[in-house]
This record gives C-alpha cells, sequence and structure tokens, in this order.
C-alpha cells in the first residue's frame, strides 16, 4: 500500500488487524534470518506497541501500561543472539539445579513487573518507580548469572548509577543495547550529563519512550521534506 493511500477504513491513518497481522508474519521472517529460531516478541511489539508478556511461546498484549521514559544506548559491541542462546542452553544443560532457578527468578521479576507497570494508570504514585529501578537491578544482575552480560553493559551500568539511574541490557545481550529508566521528575540536566558520560565511552545513547504505539500508517502531510524526499529516492 502507498503511503497515504486512501482507504474505505473508516479511519485513512489505520491499519486493519489483516494488514497488522501481515506486516507481522513479515517482520517474523526478517527475525529468522538474523537470528534462526526467534522468540516473536520483536516483531510483535514492533507491530502492535504497547508491551507484551512472553511465556512458553505464547505473546500476551498488556492492555493498561504506562509510557515510561528511557535512555537507549547502543554499545557498539557486536554479538551474534544465536551463539548467546546456544551459551545459555549449555550451561542450563550442564548446571540444571542452579540454573533453573535463575530462571524461575527472572520470570518472578517479569510477573512482578507486569503487575507495577498495570497498576501504574490508576494510580499513577511516583513510588512505583523505585520499586522498577529495582526489579531493573535484580534483573541486570540474573542475566548476568545466565551468561549474557558483558564488560560494555557494565560499565554502562555503572556510568548511569553514577547519575542516580537505573540500566539493564535489552535485547540478547553479550553488547548491543541496554536501557535506563528515567523517572517522570528526572532533570534535563541530568539527562544530558549521563548522555555525555556514555557517549564518552564510546556509547551512542538517544531518549526515547517505551510502551508507544506500533507500525503507524502516516499521511505525506504529516512528514516533513526531508522524510518525504528520502521516500522518493527509495
Amino acid at each position: 500500500m502507498g503511503l497515504g493511500a486512501r482507504r474505505a477504513d473508516p479511519d485513512p491513518l489505520r491499519w486493519t488487524e489483516e494488514e497488522m497481522t501481515l506486516i507481522n508474519s513479515w517482520a517474523f521472517q526478517g527475525e529468522r534470518v538474523i537470528h534462526g529460531n526467534p522468540s516473536g516478541v520483536d516483531n510483535a511489539v514492533a507491530t502492535w506497541g504497547g508491551a507484551l508478556r512472553y511465556q512458553s511461546g505464547k505473546i500476551k498484549s498488556l492492555k493498561r501500561v504506562p509510557t515510561l521514559r528511557i535512555l537507549l544506548t547502543n554499545t557498539k559491541v557486536p554479538r551474534s543472539t544465536k551463539v548467546l542462546v546456544v551459551g545459555v542452553k549449555e550451561k542450563i544443560l550442564k548446571f540444571p539445579a542452579i540454573m533453573n532457578p535463575v530462571l524461575d527468578s527472572i520470570d518472578a521479576i517479569s510477573q512482578e513487573c507486569q503487575s507495577v507497570l498495570e497498576a501504574m494508570p490508576a494510580n499513577p504514585s511516583p513510588e512505583y518507580y523505585p520499586v522498577l529501578e529495582e526489579l531493573f537491578d535484580i534483573n541486570q544482575h540474573h542475566l548476568n548469572v545466565i551468561g549474557v552480560g558483558h564488560p560494555s553493559l557494565d560499565r554502562l551500568c555503572r556510568v548511569t548509577a553514577s547519575h542516580g539511574l537505573h540500566s539493564k541490557l535489552t535485547g540478547a545481550g553479550g553488547g548491543g543495547c541496554g536501557i535506563t529508566l528515567l523517572r517522570p521528575d528526572t532533570t534535563l540536566l541530568a539527562v544530558e550529563a549521563a548522555k555525555r558520560d556514555l557517549c564518552a565511552c564510546g556509547f551512542e545513547c538517544w531518549e526515547t519512550d517505551i510502551g508507544a504505539p506500533g507500525v503507524t500508517l502516516h499521511s505525506s502531510s504529516s512528514l516533513n521534506a526531508q522524510v518525504l524526499h528520502a521516500l522518493s529516492e527509495s
């Protein structure tokens, strides 16, 4: 479908569920090329947006979650998701009595985080953020235990901690990216100071949101001239 094409749908800028499913299925094929046997979480959340829970091969959309401010930091350390997944599986087979409780604990962290996120819209209290920050810290330690950490991610966590912020890896780990939770009252000065120190490590850093909408159909009139030019050249 062309950009800004006319639709019979009552909302001309809304994809139908059938189209969303098609977009998601093609995105999943791209994930298979890169990861081999992906969970389907990345393409699903990119398509539908918001927040999802993945457990035992099933993906559930969380209906009421807040939009959270984060710093997204790229350590620029390359990694192979396939290699990391194999490493985790080998460690589980080698030390099942140790690793399975760690995985159970990671699942419990996810459930606790879900409970907090679902409670926040009805009662937007600042008291939730220290809980999320503590869950970030515990989760990051667990991810190191199962073997998907990296010195660059440890450094990222130390740098942000020096600014009173809490971070964890995102994605496969082993390098790649990390996210840093920003409270609503985190000042621009504090954010810029953290970004400056992260960039001094050779990282790339952006402030963004999670829990935002997924794939969106834009009208041509909503796009700036630079984006329109790039699309016309593609």
